[in-house]
C-alpha cells in the first residue's frame, strides 16, 4: 500500500432473510479497477431472490473473494479495495479472517498483494476425427461378404442388388440404407466419392449450473427426493368459459382489463380449497408440521430469462377474476425483467403451472416444496363430444393435479379435481361474488 493508503473490506451483506450463506452469480468488477461508492461490485443468489451489492466507499480493487457459482457465508470477504486514508482493516487482519476459512497459502500476507482465486484452465479442444475416405466401386472379391445389417441384406434380396457391388459409406465400410438405396436408383452407377454423408458434428460445450438454475435443479431435486407425488389427470370442458371470457372481454376489457384462462383457474382453487383447507397447507417434514392456511397465496410458475420462477399472488381469496389479471400481469412482468421482490417470490401455499399453447395433452407438474398441491394446466384444443346424438365440437383441456401423498389421500386429491372440474365447466359460479 501506497502512502496514505488504506485497506478497506467489503463483506457480503445480511440481506435479512435469516440465510446464513448466498451463491456468488456475477462480477461487475475486476482486479485492479476503479470502483466508485454506490457502484454494483457483485450479484448474489439467495434462496428466494438475486442481490445487487454496492459499493459503500470509492477505491481500487485489490482481492475478489470468490469465483462465479462459489457459495459466500454472511459476513465473509467478498472484495478488498485500496482506499485513500486508513481503511477499515489490515492486511494481517484480512490474513487471518481467510487463514480461518481456507488454506493458508491462500490469505494475502505483508509480502503478497491479494489475489483472486485462480479458475483452471480451459481443456484444449479436441480434434477432429478425419472422415474415411470413400471405397473405390468395384465388385467384392468372389466368396467376400459385404459389412452390412440384415435389415439391409433382406432388403437387397427384395430389390435383387448384389450387396457385392454396392460401396458402403458406414463405418469399416459398412453398407447403409443409404448405399443400397442411391445404387438401386442409379442403376449402379455410384460416384467415385460414394454416396454424400451429412458431415459429422464434433463440437461440445460445458457451463457451470449456477445461480437461479443451480435453485431451480436444487428445489427439484428437493421436492423429488422427499415427495411421493400422486398426479390426477382430468378433461375439462372449457367451451362455456371460453365463450364468457370472450363476452367479458369484450364488454369490460377497456375498462377493466383483458382475462386470461389463469384468473379463472385462480378463482376456481380459491373455491375449491375453501371446501378443502388440507389443499392450501406446507408439510414441513423435518418437524412433522402440517401447517394449514387461511389466505389462499397462489404461485404461479413463470419461465424467464433465467429460469423458471414462482411470483406469488397473495390473498387471492379477496381478489375477483380482474384484481387477478392486474395482478399477474404486475407480477409477470416484474420477474420477466428481473425486478421482482424477494417477498413477491416466496410464501406460496398452492401453485399453477402452466405451458399454455406450448402444453402437451397431460403433464406430471411437480410439487413446489414444502406445498402439498400443485394444478397443471395443459394445452387448450377442440375435441369430438358425444351429446348423445351423435360428436359436436367442443373446446377441452386437460388439468394435471400434482399431490403430497404423505399428508394428502387419493380420495381427497380426487375430489378437490372434481371440484376444480365443475367450476371451470359452469364458470358463471366463478362470477357470484363479483
Amino acid at each position: 500500500m501506497g502512502d496514505g493508503k488504506g485497506l478497506h473490506e467489503i463483506k457480503v451483506p445480511d440481506v435479512g432473510e435469516g440465510i446464513a450463506e448466498a451463491e456468488l452469480t456475477g462480477w461487475s468488477v475486476a482486479i485492479g479497477a476503479q470502483v466508485q461508492e454506490d457502484d454494483i461490485i457483485a450479484e448474489v443468489m439467495t434462496e428466494k431472490a438475486a442481490v445487487e451489492i454496492p459499493s459503500n466507499v470509492s477505491g481500487k480493487v485489490l482481492y475478489l473473494g470468490g469465483s462465479v457459482g462459489d457459495t459466500l457465508a454472511i459476513g465473509g470477504t467478498l472484495l478488498l479495495l485500496e482506499v485513500d486514508g486508513a481503511g477499515n482493516t489490515t492486511v494481517d487482519a484480512v490474513a487471518k479472517k481467510l487463514a480461518s476459512a481456507a488454506p493458508a497459502s491462500a490469505a494475502p500476507t505483508q509480502s503478497t498483494a491479494p489475489v483472486t482465486k485462480a479458475k483452471p484452465a480451459a481443456p484444449a479442444p479436441k480434434a477432429k476425427p478425419k472422415a474415411p475416405a470413400a471405397a473405390p466401386t468395384q465388385r467384392r472379391a468372389e466368396g467376400e461378404k459385404p459389412l452390412t445389417t440384415p435389415s439391409v441384406r433382406m432388403r437387397a434380396r427384395d430389390l435383387g442388388v448384389d450387396l457385392r457391388r454396392v460401396t458402403g459409406s458406414g463405418p469399416a465400410g459398412r453398407i447403409t440404407h443409404e448405399d443400397l438405396t442411391h445404387f438401386h436408383q442409379t442403376g449402379g452407377q455410384v460416384a467415385a466419392t460414394g454416396v454424400a454423408k451429412r458431415p459429422q458434428r464434433t463440437g461440445e460445450t460445458e457451463e457451470k449450473v449456477i445461480g437461479l438454475r443451480r435453485k431451480i435443479a436444487e428445489r427439484m431435486a428437493l421436492s423429488k427426493s422427499r415427495i411421493p407425488h400422486i398426479t390426477i389427470v382430468e378433461e375439462v370442458d372449457v367451451t362455456d368459459l371460453e365463450d364468457l371470457r370472450g363476452q367479458l372481454n369484450k364488454a369490460r376489457a377497456d375498462s377493466r382489463g383483458k382475462l386470461t384462462v389463469l384468473p379463472f383457474v385462480i378463482r376456481a382453487i380459491v373455491d375449491a380449497v375453501a371446501e378443502q383447507p388440507n389443499l392450501n397447507a406446507h408439510f414441513e417434514d423435518d418437524h412433522s408440521i402440517f401447517r394449514k392456511y387461511e389466505g389462499v397465496h397462489v404461485g404461479i410458475a413463470t419461465q424467464t430469462p433465467g429460469g423458471l420462477i414462482v411470483p406469488v399472488v397473495r390473498h387471492a381469496e379477496a381478489m375477483n377474476l380482474w384484481d387477478s389479471a392486474t395482478e399477474l400481469g404486475r407480477l409477470a412482468t416484474a420477474a420477466r425483467d428481473g425486478k421482482a421482490k424477494a417477498d413477491e417470490l416466496s410464501g406460496s401455499t398452492i401453485t399453477i403451472t402452466s405451458l399454455g399453447p406450448l402444453g402437451a395433452l397431460a403433464t406430471t407438474p411437480i410439487i413446489n416444496y414444502p406445498e402439498v398441491a400443485i394444478v397443471g394446466i395443459n394445452k387448450m384444443e377442440v375435441r369430438p363430444h358425444w351429446d348423445g346424438a351423435g360428436f359436436v365440437p367442443r373446446k377441452k383441456m386437460n388439468i394435471s393435479c400434482s399431490f403430497d401423498h404423505r399428508v394428502i389421500d387419493g380420495w381427497d386429491a380426487a375430489v378437490f379435481v372434481q371440484k376444480l372440474k365443475s367450476l371451470l365447466e359452469a364458470p358463471a359460479l366463478l362470477l357470484l361474488e363479483d
